[in-house]
C-alpha cells in the first residue's frame, strides 16, 4: 500500500519567479518638454530636475580645462546636458569627470591644427562653446596660432555640421588696432567667427576672480612683486560665477544668437584698489616694485625662455591700457543677471593667505567696528 505524504508545502515555493529583467516604466512627457532648436530640431529638455534630469542638449566645450572652463561644465553637466569635452593632457581635464552624473561627461582627444579632431568634437553636438586662449605664446603656439587659425577651424566644423548655437568668448577690449598683441588677435578672431558662422554670439568677459584665479590669487601671494604703471589699469572685475550663469543663459536663449555681449562687474577699479582690499583683508602688505615700461618689457622677454609661464612682454603692455565698455554690447542685466561687487568676496578667496598675525590684534574699536559692519551686512553684534 502506497504511502501519501500530507506534509503541507508553504505556498511560496509555487509563486511565479521574478523576470530576469524589470521593465522600467516610462516617465511622463509633457509638450512643453519639447523645444525645437534654431535649426528646426526637435530635443526633449527638462532641465529642472537636478543632477540626473534631462538637459537635452549636447554640449562641445572647448578650453573646458581652463579657469572659467570647469564653471560652465559644472553647471551644464548638473543640468543633465551631455557635455563633450576635448582635451590635450590627460591630467588636466579627469577633475571634470565627477562635475556630471554617470555618462553625461565624455572626454575626447583633439588638437587645435587638427581639423578632424575638431569635426569629431562637435559633430554630434547642437552647442559649442569655444573658450579657448592664450594669455603668453610658447614655441608651439602663438597668439595668432590659438586666436585666429584655431578660432577659424573650430568655426569651419561648427559651419560644416550646422551646429544650432556656437557661443565664442573673446576678451574685454578686443580691438585690432590694439598694442597689445592679446586683444589684436583676440578682435580677429571675433571676425573670423562672424565671417564663418553669422550666428556667432560673441562673449568678451571682464577680468575674472574666483578660486585659482589671476587676480585675488595674485595679489595675495608674492607673486605680483615686478609692476608697471604703479598698478593705474582700470577694469571692472566680474565673478566668474556669473560668467558662468551668463553662458549658461545664453545657451537657452536661441534670441541672442548673432548678438554681441560684454560681462563685467557693477564698479570699476585700479588694479592699486584691489591690491589695497586684499592687503587689508589678508593683514599684510604686499611689497611691489615698479619697473620702467622698457625694462620690464626686457625682462619679460627674458622670462619667455623658461618654460613655466611667469609674465610676458604682452602681459606688461596689457598694464597700461584701460578696459573700455562698449556701448552697443549687451551685458549681464540683459540676461536677468545682477553681477556681484569684488568688495563681497575679496574675504572669501583670499582668507588662506591671512598673516597669523591678525589673531594677536587687540579687539576692534567702535568705530571699527562700524566699519566692518558696511561689509558683512551684521545686525547685530556677536
Amino acid at each position: 500500500m502506497q504511502r501519501c505524504c500530507s506534509t503541507a508545502l508553504p505556498r511560496s515555493l509555487f509563486a511565479r519567479a521574478p523576470p530576469a529583467f524589470a521593465i522600467t516604466p516610462a516617465y511622463a512627457r509633457f509638450v512643453h518638454d519639447i523645444t525645437i532648436t534654431r535649426t528646426g530640431k526637435p530635443i526633449i529638455r527638462n532641465p529642472n530636475g537636478g543632477r540626473s534630469s534631462i538637459g537635452g542638449h549636447t554640449v562641445t566645450v572647448f578650453g573646458a580645462t581652463g579657469f572659467l572652463g570647469r564653471y560652465i561644465v559644472s553647471k551644464l553637466a548638473r543640468k543633465g546636458c551631455q557635455v563633450i569635452i576635448p582635451f590635450r593632457e590627460e591630467m588636466a581635464k579627469r577633475h571634470l569627470k565627477v562635475t556630471g552624473d554617470l555618462g553625461r561627461v565624455h572626454f575626447i582627444e583633439f588638437d587645435l591644427r587638427n581639423t578632424q579632431s575638431i569635426e569629431e568634437s562637435v559633430r554630434h553636438s547642437d552647442v559649442v562653446f569655444s573658450l579657448i586662449g592664450r594669455q603668453y605664446t610658447t614655441k608651439n603656439f602663438s597668439y595668432e596660432d590659438v586666436h585666429v587659425e584655431g578660432t577659424e577651424r573650430i568655426a569651419e566644423a561648427v559651419a560644416k555640421y550646422d551646429v544650432d548655437r556656437y557661443i565664442h568668448v573673446s576678451s574685454f577690449n578686443a580691438d585690432k588696432k590694439s598694442p597689445s598683441q592679446f586683444y589684436a588677435t583676440k578682435a580677429q578672431g571675433e571676425v573670423v567667427a562672424r565671417t564663418i558662422f553669422p550666428e556667432t554670439t560673441i562673449v568678451r568677459p571682464a577680468p575674472m576672480y574666483g578660486d585659482e584665479d589671476n587676480l585675488l590669487t595674485k595679489l595675495g601671494t608674492v607673486k605680483n612683486l615686478l609692476i608697471a604703471n604703479n598698478m593705474q589699469e582700470r577694469f571692472r572685475p566680474v565673478h566668474v560665477f556669473d560668467v558662468a550663469k551668463g553662458l549658461e543663459a545664453l545657451m537657452y536663449d536661441d534670441s541672442t544668437a548673432g548678438q554681441t555681449f560684454e560681462f563685467y562687474g557693477p564698479k570699476e577699479y585700479s588694479m592699486k584698489e584691489i591690491a589695497d582690499l586684499v592687503d587689508k583683508e589678508i593683514v599684510k602688505k604686499r611689497r611691489h616694485i615698479n619697473l620702467p615700461k622698457p625694462v620690464f618689457k626686457a625682462l619679460a622677454k627674458a622670462f619667455d625662455l623658461i618654460w613655466w609661464p611667469m609674465i610676458s612682454p604682452d602681459e606688461v603692455e596689457r598694464q597700461f591700457i584701460d578696459q573700455v565698455v562698449d556701448p552697443n554690447a549687451k551685458t549681464l542685466k540683459d540676461l536677468g543677471i545682477e553681477p556681484d561687487d569684488i568688495r563681497q568676496w575679496v574675504l572669501h578667496y583670499t582668507r588662506q593667505y591671512r598673516s597669523n598675525l591678525y589673531y594677536d590684534l587687540p579687539p576692534m574699536t567702535e568705530k571699527e567696528r562700524r566699519e566692518e559692519r558696511k561689509y558683512l551686512h551684521v545686525e547685530n553684534d556677536m
